[in-house]
């Protein structure tokens, strides 16, 4: 396996609704995370400091693996990763943060707390890996990424003729409904524009294969 990092040549409007740099109004309220996985399908965690972004902010899927600042005006902070989607009637900004989360800001008690919060590029450790979905093959493929310190954009194959994006569904997986690029080159871009280009992965279903690569921090 073999990567390479670069800039994208135009970064205009990667960010979506989350864009760096904004504080967000809402309201924080608490779910029972279970194991932490969710909406991403990003699987179990053993870190439970992790929200569900609201369905607007949610952006199908777009928020996954994004990490928040969260506020609220006592003055407590926290730092979540998304992980799940939480549906109407969630409003815009609002978060549904894991128990052990929320307990950090307020008693759970409280039910429904205003908060602020913003994007992070966190120092975080660990590098990104692909990950192909169950029933994958060379003729069709879910491809998603993992341990991303920053959201990601775009994930492209390398086809014949050339990059190809593929569309990303609300579970997080970028779809090769014809097989194209199953098994190649994957370039992914996170929302500062930067990207990750590996090969080597072949097509290993359920199988998390660390790139050795990582997003540099905004």
């Amino acid at each position: 396996m073999n990567g390479t990092a670069g800039t994208a040549p135009a970064t205009a409007g990667l960010a979506g609704r989350i864009k760096p740099g904004v504080t967000n109004q809402g309201v924080a309220t608490a779910y029972a995370a279970g194991d932490g996985n969710g909406s991403c399908l990003y699987g179990p965690s053993d870190d439970l400091m992790i929200a569900a972004m609201n369905h607007t902010d949610y952006e199908s899927a777009k928020a996954c693996g994004a990490y928040v600042s969260v506020r609220a005006a006592s003055g407590a902070a926290i730092t979540v990763r998304i992980v799940n989607e939480c549906p109407a009637p969630c409003a815009p900004g609002q978060l549904d943060l894991s128990r052990q989360a929320f307990a950090k800001l307020a008693d759970l008690s409280v039910g429904r707390l205003p908060i602020s919060w913003t994007l992070l590029s966190p120092d975080t450790a660990g590098t990104v890996s692909i990950r192909y979905k169950s029933g994958s093959s060379k003729w069709w493929c879910g491809i998603q990424a993992l341990g991303h310190r920053n959201p990601l954009a775009a994930l492209e194959v390398r086809g014949p003729g050339g990059w190809q994006q593929l569309p990303r569904t609300d579970y997080n997986y970028f779809l090769s409904t014809d097989g194209t690029g199953c098994g190649g080159a994957i370039r992914i871009t996170d929302i500062y524009g930067q990207q990750l280009t590996v090969d080597g992965i072949p097509v290993q279903p359920d199988v998390a294969q660390p790139t050795g690569l990582q997003f540099a921090r905004h």
